[in-house]
């Protein structure tokens, strides 16, 4: 496998062509060689020579046969499992989610949860180093295999030349190049939103649409585009920064160090900062003792509480989910996809942020516009982050 990815990297014709093969299959899950000639413009004789090269150098194995109505069933090939192994990241504001699949894309590993606190710090990074260390230590598989590891992380990140500028953008290297040298083995970075749009995209709520919309809305708010069914990222890797957006005449200081943007009103660290203001001011939640003693709030505390039906917390949740409608319907109009995707942790709310984002979008956006966009929780939910980032892993060595 390595050989073939240097083969890809310099360029080589046949190498192409296998690259070609490995990303329909990353695609498409199997294919018959008929189908692959007619996919890559080849001759079936010179598709059957290279697909038997794959199968005998491991990359490539046959994996049954295509159901017809009559006549010769021809062999399906996909992706050997064994053949090689990706590991993905997902960096939260107070938590990482950390995963390995194999070369199919089947998880093979996934730890979720793992205590950490995003903090623009060296000490912080040297934790996240750790904590991805000590997961590859306690794999069983060939780590030799192990092709790339993608970092989910969110801000400005360009994933080309693997710099972070929001956060870790501590040298003048690249981040991707300081993990690299620290872990020993090939890394990549992206854009949270971005590696979830496409998780949801490959192993989602998508079937056949290509023209998504996908929201997150975490601790920040961003969205996440697909056209034709190719992932948008701009000219320098920073599409979807929906959140800073101008919207509100207020006073509240951004992190980006504006004033007024989206996020400061439309995101989980806005419903944070209104029910801690809210609660000592004397408002009543589940949350209040653990707020008056000043002990720590996740995210995922806030979401549990409207799930238990906390007044307070379905009143702030029920805000943010009609302003974030009334700012959907303004991309829905210009962009007019085919499906709008709520996703991040506070869509794990459901119903008590969707009804209110759906009412303000058929309300504020154009009924010949909106008919055609099906607005969708993440199938996902909690696991796009992490999903994403294996998919993105997999895919940034062969793209």
């Amino acid at each position: 496998m390595n050989k073939l990815i240097d083969d890809i990297e310099k360029g080589t014709k046949e190498a192409l062509i296998k690259k070609k093969i490995i990303l329909y299959a990353i695609q498409n899950g199997v294919g018959t060689i008929a189908g692959l000639a007619k996919e890559i413009d080849l001759s079936v004789p010179t598709t059957t020579k290279i697909i038997n090269g794959m199968c005998l150098n491991g990359a490539v194995y046959e994996c049954g046969k295509l159901e017809t109505n009559g006549g010769r069933h021809p062999n399906l090939y996909g992706l050997n499992p064994e053949a090689a192994y990706f590991i993905g990241v997902d960096v939260k504001q107070f938590m990482v989610n950390i995963a390995i699949i194999d070369f199919k894309g089947e998880m093979i590993d996934l730890n979720m949860g793992v205590p950490f606190e995003l903090k623009n710090t060296p000490e912080a990074l040297n934790k996240l180093i750790a904590i991805i260390q000590a997961f590859i230590d306690r794999q069983v598989i060939d780590k030799g295999k192990i092709l790339n590891i993608a970092l989910n992380i969110s801000g400005r990140v360009n994933s080309e030349s693997g710099y972070s500028y929001s956060i870790f953008y501590f040298e003048e290297r690249p981040l991707a190049d300081i993990l690299c040298e620290r872990l020993g083995y090939r890394v990549t970075i992206d854009n949270d939103t971005r590696a979830m749009t496409y998780g949801e995209y490959i192993a989602g709520c998508v079937t056949n649409e290509k023209d998504i919309i996908f929201v997150n809305i975490s601790w920040g708010l961003a969205i996440g585009i697909i056209i034709d069914g190719k992932v948008y990222k701009g000219k320098s890797g920073f599409s979807g920064e929906f959140g800073h957006v101008k919207s509100f005449d207020n006073e509240i200081m951004c992190h980006c160090g504006k004033k007024g943007c989206l996020e400061t009103e439309v995101s989980g660290s806005a419903m944070y900062r209104r029910l801690l203001e809210m609660v000592k001011n004397g408002a009543s939640s589940l949350l209040s003792k653990k707020i008056l003693r000043n002990e720590l709030i996740t995210l995922n505390d806030i979401v549990q509480a409207v799930n238990k039906e906390d007044v307070l917390c379905i009143d702030l949740v029920e805000d943010i989910g009609r302003k974030l409608g009334e700012q959907l319907a303004g991309i829905i109009n210009i962009f007019n996809p085919e499906m709008v995707i709520i996703g991040g942790t506070l869509s794990l709310t459901g119903d008590y942020i969707m009804q209110p984002i759906i009412t303000a979008i058929k309300k504020y956006s154009l009924n010949l516009v909106n008919k055609d966009s099906v607005i969708t929780l993440s199938k996902l939910k909690d696991k796009t982050g992490i999903i994403g980032a294996c998919m993105i892993s997999r895919l940034r060595v062969f793209e």
